[in-house]
């Protein structure tokens, strides 16, 4: 139950690195690529973390184990329930796998088809609901009461931001490998959980690095949110083919964090998003799914200028619909 987790504050660095040493025997420490035509093309020295080849295909593993590593035996028996899009999903199913809990996750209907079935091959049930009228957190909290399972948060939870911003803590030791540190930061965000991860390591390892958030037209809450110095929420009917990164708001405890941590918030449009998901797989000759890629279309548009600047770019999830992956390389982006 989720009275027995740990109050609701914001991580330290000393959690991050903690989360980090749960996570090194399990998640891969994915690589920091650097690309010639890239670099050539923007005028800058861009750094790709990409947490595509992670394990489930996205950073989510790291912050569903780091979190369920952490319960108790009971609370493992009674099994873990989580909302997601996809990669939370994934994330959390094989968490629980890994330490024999039981998951259920709430998913979206509409969501890929190879999120639902790899969640379910990972041995998670699986309770879909209607994106546009049904509320996920309900479902997901009355499930949680009924069999007295753990609700996992996909970003609004110290645990989960913790193991995220162990992303953080790779960029800033890959990058000294190879005789650099970034001056900037873009992070795809759709809660939050991942740049106020990574801006809690920058804050601590690196304070001077600009921190970016970059989100879908449309779904461009944290940027508002930002902005306006409080919490906003996107219009009902927005829609947008990024569909890990649709959530309706920013996370209370994200937002705290990042509304201290992070200079500004961008937003690019789903032609910008196609355009970079056919560079990644054209040119860096990586699958990276529209979610995944937002942050590197924000370099490729000119969004963000990167000239004569090192910039580390999160390639944040692989987790693609083979459909909607051809049709963006047979069809590009419109015009």
């Amino acid at each position: 139950m989720m009275d027995q987790i740990a109050p609701f504050a914001p991580p330290s660095y000393a959690d991050i690195t903690a989360a980090g040493e749960r996570l090194a025997p399990l998640a891969v420490r994915t690589p920091l690529l650097e690309s010639a035509v890239l670099n050539d093309l923007v005028g800058g020295r861009i750094l790709l973390k990409a947490e595509t080849l992670q394990r489930t295909g996205s950073f989510k593993f790291r912050g569903a184990y780091n979190f369920v590593s952490q319960l108790d035996e009971t609370q493992r028996r009674r099994g873990v329930v989580a909302y997601s899009s996809g990669n939370h999903a994934q994330g959390v199913a094989a968490a629980a796998a890994l330490v024999g809990a039981p998951a259920t996750i709430v998913m979206p209907s509409d969501a890929p088809a190879i999120k639902l079935d790899n969640t379910r091959a990972l041995g998670a049930s699986v309770v879909t609901f209607d994106r546009f009228g049904d509320s996920r957190e309900e479902i997901a909290a009355h499930l949680a009461a009924e069999t007295g399972a753990t609700l996992v948060p996909p970003y609004d939870h110290p645990w989960t931001i913790a193991g995220q911003g162990t992303v953080g803590l790779e960029i800033v030791a890959q990058a000294a490998e190879i005789g650099t540190s970034p001056n900037m930061v873009l992070t795809c965000c759709g809660g939050g959980g991942l740049t106020s991860g990574i801006a809690t390591v920058f804050a601590h390892r690196a304070p001077s690095t600009e921190i970016y958030t970059v989100e879908p037209q449309g779904f461009d809450d944290t940027a508002r949110s930002l902005a306006g110095g409080e919490i906003v929420s996107n219009q009902a009917d927005a829609h947008s083919i990024c569909d890990a990164l649709l959530a309706p708001m920013p996370g209370e405890l994200t937002f705290a964090i990042n509304s201290q941590l992070v200079t500004s918030g961008l937003a690019v449009s789903d032609d910008d998003v196609r355009r970079a998901v056919i560079f990644a797989w054209q040119t860096l000759k990586l699958v990276v799914e529209p979610g995944g890629a937002v942050a590197l279309a924000a370099v490729l548009s000119g969004a963000m200028a990167c000239q004569d600047r090192t910039v580390a770019v999160v390639l944040s999830g692989a987790n693609v619909d083979p459909e909607l992956f051809s049709d963006i390389l047979r069809n590009g982006a419109a015009g």
